[in-house]
């Protein structure tokens, strides 16, 4: 139970959005965050500080509220915890029925899961496997843009997951099918849970084998090969293609 005067960091969600003081998540205690707190769900602690989830009021100024992009330069732990946030309330606003009776489901009220009011099925967020992977051919990095960068921004390539497919089997076969590459060598990196809205990023490294560079226009801008002296806009700091990206440069730097 959090006691009045404690200290915690507030992960406030409305239409998947966050509330923000100074543009940053709110570290306040229960008085200052001026919310019916009663409603709130301990989520994971950071800095020895509790984190809580809680959902906005109708009343809530959307002016307030921002994408969790622009908590990309926090530490990964507290940006991970709001993601948690928002993923908790897009499950509770997108798996509001049952899939298995059809009957409404509820927050349950010991458990970060909807509860079946028919059958009583709990049913967890539904999360989406990602692959996203830095390709290497020899001093040049694989870079593709998507539609719907409007700044011009570069980053690697990534899909998701079919049914029946192992990760490496995906990397191959979406790296392939946007730029027409095919690739060896593939290594797992890392992973990032990615609240858009509820993806779990799995990074790989890969090698060029073969192939000549052609873009799949239906689904890129563009795809090029470039060098550490010749790079365009990157994807932002805190991201893990950020991350694959400076690993894969770092790789080219000791060749």
């Amino acid at each position: 139970m959090l006691k009045k005067q404690e200290l915690a960091y507030w992960c406030v969600v409305k239409d998947r959005k966050l509330y923000m003081s100074n543009h940053t998540l709110p570290l306040m205690t229960q008085d200052q965050i001026g919310l019916n707190s009663k409603q709130a769900r301990y989520i994971g602690e950071y800095n020895e500080r509790p984190v809580y989830w809680l959902e906005a009021t109708e009343n809530h100024k959307e002016e307030d509220f921002y994408s969790q992009r622009e908590l990309l330069t926090l530490d990964s732990e507290l940006f991970n915890l709001a993601g948690k946030a928002t993923q908790l309330s897009h499950m509770l606003h997108s798996q509001a029925f049952c899939p298995a009776c059809g009957e409404p489901c509820k927050l349950a009220s010991n458990d970060l899961a909807m509860v079946c009011q028919g059958c009583h099925t709990h049913h967890y967020p539904r999360l989406s496997p990602c692959v996203i992977v830095a390709v290497r051919n020899q001093d040049k990095i694989l870079l593709a843009q998507h539609p719907r960068h409007k700044t011009g921004m570069y980053t690697v390539i990534a899909g998701f997951v079919e049914a029946g497919e192992t990760l490496e089997q995906c990397v191959a076969r979406e790296v392939e099918e946007e730029t027409g590459v095919k690739v060896a060598n593939i290594r797992y990196f890392g992973s990032q849970p990615w609240a858009f809205p509820s993806n779990l990023m799995m990074g790989f490294l890969a090698d060029y084998t073969s192939g000549e560079l052609k873009p799949d226009y239906e689904e890129l801008s563009d795809a090029i090969w470039a060098t550490s002296d010749q790079l365009p806009a990157l994807a932002p700091e805190g991201t893990i293609a950020r991350a694959l990206i400076d690993y894969t440069l770092t790789l080219m730097a000791d060749r």
